[in-house]
């Protein structure tokens, strides 16, 4: 184990930035104290909130301790480990021989090192299915299908570092780093604004980024695409485009052209609800600048559009010439510690390790030919897909690590198709709102008391280590996988430890190929690294695209209505996102005292004008209602929300957000429409209230 005196190096569980931190071990296990690690590759020893409270959750009192089994009654009994692996394993193949292999369903995470997401979708694969996916499905879908369909790989296309030194405006649409990604956007992102930098935000919600922003176009949600034509179009008209770029590296002007031909800018401003001249001197801000770079989030993949917002932001990189170096690219900001990592190692249902395609038959073949068994040809269903077809093609659902009745849209029906499954597995480090529908429950072990791998949101790989055990009969995550993995097949899942297979994801993952444990060391590796010895790449694309002609692809795209709009029922639009204290699903950081007495509850942001119309003051209880269900909650009266818009997060489970979601998807993606749906509010025990 690579240790000081002083503590052991590992990385924060939360975000992707991906920060260095040291843990020393208490005198009990479990018990941990976190102190900063100054050299630090991302962060030089700073760390957000959240990364400052993540030992409070190591050593928690919900911690689940003991494997637990649902008895005749219908209750949780605790069993021994061989008891559940047993029923799991009874289980899976009674559903294969009965329905079939693709009547399972297998869900990885980001909150787990890439070692036990490979085993997890190697697992899946030997058992003879694709249906296997990650969180990724839900946050960043659409960028990924995106950049690996339009410039070749589904990440960053640059660093932070070069970002930093080189970036001199910076395009923020979608993502909100003053609070999600704190680190990166105070050690780099404001830093740059300070040496001069400029930065242009693109968000219906004003926050603690907009706080840094020289520009922020504060527009309806949903009318990324317009806005970005406009941007479009007035780079086109004032020939602020980079023709040389565009003809040596790119194909798809001429779609472009022909798409904005005849565009109304006016128009499409004002369904935008942004003034038409701040649009263009944003436009012209970004074209003119030497180095300009996009960073692109949530909220511009959540959308049934989410390709095509996506899409446009990699129009207006390569209309500009503004990839292949420092300080440019199209950016997107990962939400989880290891989302990255997840998709890399092959834990979705279209690709395998190092994103290749389950149909290629010679990328397929060359996994085969380490595995040793046959791969389906036939890409599997996504997580939503998955949960939508429970009761009717599936039956089975092996959950690791992942809160789909908190995480996916339209929960109270996710909710109804958990009870129809026949067989449900979860294994978590807590009863998660999904873990009380299991059959099984398997108590795994948390991010500080095991080693592994994590690829952050700039391609880095990095270390984390084992500081601490903790009291009780938890397992790790990697040793459950190879446990079940021998018991259904009996070879291709002896691994003796995370090192071990590691080495066989570099054998099958081209991306990782050049990477050991002792080369990762505590500085990382930014893939790809293709060979060893190879130090990463800080970008990508500097002589050519990874498509099969080597071109950037330009596509023009229109305007999509979100799939619900306002109407008499539900005339406001709502929309929703993370908080700088909390975490996704809220399992770990509503745990810490330290987050939760920062924020203890949810809440609702509505415009004043709103308020005045329905009656509510700042900080009344309200009911929060869609289509779909309700939610009571404290509304936020303020101007930082646009009129007619109303914002919520998504990490409290007692006002679900996702409970008001909808679950219409991108058609290509397969991501859900999170940050738009019609919805009302109103004062708890108004008349409106009272009769739903």
């Amino acid at each position: 184990m690579a240790t000081e005196d002083d503590g052991v190096h590992t990385i924060c569980p939360y975000c992707g930035v991906g920060c260095g931190l040291k843990l020393k071990p208490g005198e009990e296990d479990g018990d941990v104290s976190l102190q900063p690690w100054f050299d630090a590759p991302v962060n030089e020893g700073a760390l957000c909130i959240k990364g400052g409270a993540s030992p409070q959750v190591v050593n928690h009192e919900d911690r689940l301790t003991e494997p637990l089994i649902r008895d005749d009654d219908g209750e949780f009994r605790t069993a021994t480990w061989d008891e559940a692996l047993t029923v799991i394993v009874d289980e899976l193949e009674r559903l294969a021989e009965t329905y079939g292999p693709d009547a399972t369903g297998f869900f990885a995470s980001s909150k787990v090192m890439n070692e036990e997401n490979y085993l997890l979708q190697k697992l899946a694969r030997r058992y003879g299915t694709n249906n296997v996916d990650n969180c990724t499905r839900m946050c960043h879908a659409s960028t990924v299908y995106t950049l690996r369909q339009s410039l070749g790989a589904g990440a960053m296309t640059n660093s932070m570092v070069d970002l930093e030194d080189h970036g001199e405006v910076y395009w923020v649409q979608g993502a909100n780093p003053a609070e999600q990604h704190v680190i990166a956007h105070s050690n780099y992102f404001r830093q740059a604004t300070r040496d001069g930098a400029t930065l242009i935000q693109v968000d219906p919600h004003a926050n603690k980024t907009t706080r840094d922003a020289d520009i922020h176009l504060q527009l309806e949600p949903g009318t990324d695409i317009p806005l970005l034509n406009v941007v479009l179009k007035t780079i086109i008209d004032e020939e602020l485009y980079d023709e040389a770029f565009i003809q040596e590296r790119t194909r798809g002007f001429d779609h472009l052209e022909a798409t904005l031909e005849g565009f109304d800018v006016e128009e499409a401003a004002e369904r935008c609800g942004v003034p038409l001249k701040d649009i263009q001197e944003a436009a012209r801000i970004y074209a003119e600048a030497d180095n300009a770079a996009i960073f692109t989030g949530m909220g511009m993949s959540q959308h049934a559009c989410g390709v095509d917002n996506v899409q446009n932001e990699v129009n207006l990189a390569l209309l500009t010439g503004n990839l292949g170096r420092p300080g440019t690219g199209v950016n997107p900001l990962r939400g989880q510690n290891n989302v990255q990592g997840t998709c890399d190692v092959g834990a979705m249902p279209n690709v395998l390790p190092g994103y290749l395609e389950v149909d290629d038959d010679e990328a397929r073949e060359s996994v085969e030919d380490v595995w040793g068994f046959d791969i389906p040809p036939e890409p599997g269903l996504t997580n939503v897909e998955v949960s939508n077809a429970i009761g009717d093609a599936i039956h089975g659902l092996y959950v690791m690590g992942e809160n789909p009745v908190m995480s996916e849209p339209d929960a109270l029906e996710v909710e109804n198709r958990m009870k129809d499954l026949e067989f449900l597995v979860v294994q978590d480090i807590f009863m998660t709102e999904t873990a009380e529908f299991a059959d099984v429950v398997l108590p795994a072990t948390s991010w500080a008391e095991r080693g592994g791998t994590v690829t952050n949101t700039d391609r880095r790989v990095q270390r984390m280590r084992k500081v601490t055990d903790v009291p009780g009969n938890t397992r790790h995550d990697l040793d459950i996988l190879c446990e079940v993995g021998t018991r259904l097949f009996g070879d291709g899942f002896d691994f003796d430890g995370p090192e071990a297979v590691f080495e066989e994801l570099r054998e099958v993952c081209p991306i990782y190929h050049g990477m050991t444990y002792e080369s990762i060391g505590f500085e990382g590796i930014q893939w790809p690294c293709y060979e060893e010895g190879d130090e990463g790449d800080q970008y990508l694309y500097e002589e050519t695209f990874d498509t099969e002609d080597g071109l950037g692809v330009i596509r023009g795209v229109r305007h999509q209505d979100p799939k619900e709009v306002p109407d008499d029922e539900f005339p406001l639009v709502l929309t929703t996102a993370r908080l700088e204290e909390h975490y996704n699903t809220g399992t770990m950081s509503t745990r810490s005292p330290t987050l939760r007495r920062k924020t203890p509850d949810n809440f609702v942001d509505i415009h004043p004008a709103d308020a005045e119309k329905r009656g509510i003051e700042d900080e009344d209880y309200v009911t929060l209602r869609s289509r779909r269900g309700e939610i009571v909650l404290e509304a936020h009266v303020t101007e930082d929300i646009k009129e007619g818009v109303v914002w919520t997060t998504p990490h409290f489970s007692d006002a679900r957000a996702n409970t008001l979601t909808n679950d219409v998807l991108d058609p290509l993606a397969k991501i859900p429409e999170y940050k738009a749906a019609a919805a009302e509010v109103e004062p708890v025990g108004s008349e409106a209230s009272a009769d739903d």
